[in-house]
This record gives C-alpha cells, sequence and structure tokens, in this order.
C-alpha cells in the first residue's frame, strides 16, 4: 500500500446510476485500498478479496443522492436519512442482479452493524471507520488499522465500541441493530 494510493485511492468501478462527489469518490477509494491490503495481508482466497473490494467500492454508491429519492428506493420513512444510503444502494444492486448476500448486507448496513455479519460486514465497517483521510484520532486509527490482519476480531470489537462511545458522545440515537451488535462483540 502506497501513500499515493491512500490519499486518492485505486481507480473505481461504481454502478452507472451512483451519484458521488469527488470528495465521496476519495473516501471510496481509501476504503477499498485498506480492504485489498488487509484481503492481501490476510491472504484471502480471490473470491473473497473480490467480495470485500466490491463491498467497499459501492458502500456509498448512493451517500449523495437526495432524501427522497433514498426514501422512493427504499421506501422508509422512519429512519434518519443518514442511514439510507447504504440499504438503496444493496437494493439497487440486488434489482441488477448482485447476489452476493454477505456484500448486500456488508452494505446494507455498514452504517449501523449488524450483529450476524460475516467478515466482509466487519471488515467494510471497520475500513470505513478506520480509512485515513478522516481528521479524527488519526494517529489511534492508524494504529487500528495496521492491526487488523493481526487482530481481526479484537480490532472489530474496539472499532464497534469507539462508534458506539461516539454516538453516545455526541447525543444520536442508536439504531437497534448497533445495540445487537455490540451485544455480539462485548
Amino acid at each position: 500500500m502506497t501513500a499515493d494510493s491512500l490519499r486518492h485511492g485505486p481507480r473505481l468501478a461504481l454502478p452507472a446510476w451512483s451519484i458521488v462527489t469527488d470528495k465521496r469518490r476519495a473516501h471510496i477509494g481509501r476504503v477499498v485500498t485498506l480492504l485489498r491490503s488487509w484481503a492481501e495481508t490476510l491472504a484471502l482466497p480471490a473470491t473473497d478479496t473480490q467480495a470485500w473490494v466490491d463491498a467497499g467500492t459501492w458502500h456509498d454508491a448512493l451517500r449523495d443522492a437526495d432524501e427522497h429519492m433514498l426514501r422512493t428506493v427504499t421506501s422508509d420513512h422512519t429512519r434518519p436519512f443518514g442511514m439510507l444510503h447504504g440499504p438503496a444502494t444493496a437494493i439497487r444492486l440486488a434489482a441488477i442482479g448482485e447476489t452476493r448476500q454477505d456484500v448486500l448486507d456488508a452494505i446494507r448496513w455498514h452504517t449501523v452493524g449488524q450483529s450476524d455479519w460475516s467478515r466482509v460486514g466487519r471488515a467494510l465497517y471497520m475500513a470505513d471507520f478506520l480509512e485515513p483521510g478522516r481528521s479524527f484520532m488519526q494517529a489511534d486509527r492508524a494504529f487500528l488499522a495496521s492491526c487488523v490482519p493481526l487482530a481481526f476480531d479484537d480490532v472489530f470489537r474496539q472499532v464497534v465500541r469507539m462508534r458506539l462511545e461516539w454516538a453516545i458522545r455526541e447525543g444520536k440515537g442508536l439504531a437497534p441493530e448497533t445495540v445487537a451488535l455490540w451485544e455480539t462483540v462485548r
């Protein structure tokens, strides 16, 4: 993993219907770079590596879409707007033939977590939080990112805890899926 690839990310194959700004595209690239690096270090089979890369590439494909569009795609009129892009993207991907349920679940729940995720969901959840373009706790997050291949489950537990603590500190509500995830890893 080069410093340049972490800054700019890999070339991305986003669906034609994606709605992403240049800033979002850079974030997605950094997430994919982390996922690819972890998968290579862990010597995952090619199919697993591709699942991780695809989940990372597509996770924010509709992050910059407007609220009306996301509510229309999801038929969800209750969840906060910021939680709709994952489900909307998973719905769109399934509609065009994506059948890997672990990839769809990773994308669908990447903002709140899911207690019965496979490793692809857990890896995406960590990479989305630990990618180096975020400005907070850079040294701590970089350290955790470097530890993922060595202590995958331990780092995952720490990331869940950190995200939960942030949500509580900021006065954000906790989604039931987030609470269930915490219950499975604590």
